[in-house]
């Protein structure tokens, strides 16, 4: 019979085990995220986000926090960021007309430009569709950061820089996603305008 209470314990003390696991394990890559992310901005580029599902989430929210902000008490302009999971007729049309493994892939030979950054987030590596968005920004001059779980999947590798969350739950690595990318994105802030 399922037990609320040790469920919800348990869940808690997993997720914070998670969060210390990142802390050993993935400093240099999220180090490695803010200084691609920073140079394209430096640039004039943008930050293209791209993820199924609840990496979809994902996407939508740390685009936002780039776009409007992240930290209240500072002032700045926009940062160019845009989800490419957000545009219903672009993706319908995508998945009618030329597969939806390939919705990602389309915008970001259409959108992207050298000097812009992709980041994919599959919580498995294995996404074709955030897979064929790589191979694109890659052959297209476009840096690249993976959000990764687990083994890192097919993804790990692909890239310039794979943050891969030290854990098999899905959960627990979605909510290292975003931690990771609430870091990311305010460590950019700071670094960027704080002055």
């Amino acid at each position: 019979m399922f037990n609320r209470a040790k469920f919800y314990e348990e869940s808690l003390i997993e997720s914070a085990e998670t969060k210390q696991n990142i802390l050993k394990s993935c400093r240099d890559d999220v180090y490695r995220a803010i200084d691609l992310i920073k140079e394209s901005i430096q640039n004039g580029g943008k930050i293209m986000f791209c993820g199924n599902g609840g990496s979809a989430a994902d996407s939508q929210h740390l685009a936002t926090e780039f776009v409007i902000r992240l930290s209240h008490d500072i002032k700045r302009p926009a940062i160019g960021a845009i989800a490419l999971t957000t545009d219903s007729s672009m993706l319908t049309a995508g998945a009618n007309d030329i597969g939806y493994d390939n919705v990602f892939a389309r915008q970001v030979e259409g959108l992207g430009k050298a000097g812009d950054v992709l980041v994919g987030i599959s919580t498995s590596g294995n996404s074709v569709s955030v897979i064929k968005a790589f191979e694109m920004a890659v052959s297209n001059g476009i840096k690249t950061i993976a959000f990764l779980g687990g083994s890192g999947g097919k993804l790990k590798g692909m890239g310039d820089c794979d943050i891969i969350i030290p854990s098999a739950n899905t959960q627990r690595i979605q909510e290292g996603h975003i931690t990771v990318g609430h870091i990311v994105c305010e460590s950019v802030e700071r670094e960027l305008y704080s002055n």
